[in-house]
């Protein structure tokens, strides 16, 4: 399964909840949020299997590699969240927050910088 996104990466984030964590099977899932028409699936469309992991998202994977690809917000369709660790190349930005950080694991600490969120941002980079 082959992805291609149009332009720049702006709104990366580490996001600390539990979906994202089992999502990935690690202690973050690290995701780069952008305009749902700048990603454009251009093979193996047929290995992206959707399911719904609540009752307003859904987060996509592939059934062939299983690697987790996806995070879709019913609440705000005109956004995708891409994974950045499938990314063949570097991201051109570097992660902004963290996300979600009543939820996370405690076995995780965080050593850096970055703003902390104890859910979703108040107001975040744009997603062009």
């Amino acid at each position: 399964m082959r992805y291609e996104i149009d332009g720049p990466l702006r709104r990366i984030t580490h996001c600390h909840c539990s979906m994202c964590r089992k999502f990935h099977g690690a202690g973050v899932g690290t995701y780069a949020t952008l305009r749902r028409a700048r990603l454009r699936v251009v093979a193996g469309e047929e290995a992206l299997t959707v399911f719904a992991s609540s009752d307003h998202a859904t987060r996509s994977f592939c059934s062939r590699c299983g690697a987790s690809l996806f995070f879709e917000d019913r609440d705000e369709p005109e956004s995708v969240d891409v994974a950045i660790g499938t990314l063949d190349d570097e991201p051109d930005a570097m992660p902004w927050a963290h996300i979600f950080v009543a939820d996370k694991a405690g076995w995780v600490d965080i050593r850096d910088e970055l703003p902390r969120f104890e859910a979703s941002p108040p107001s975040e980079p744009s997603t062009s």
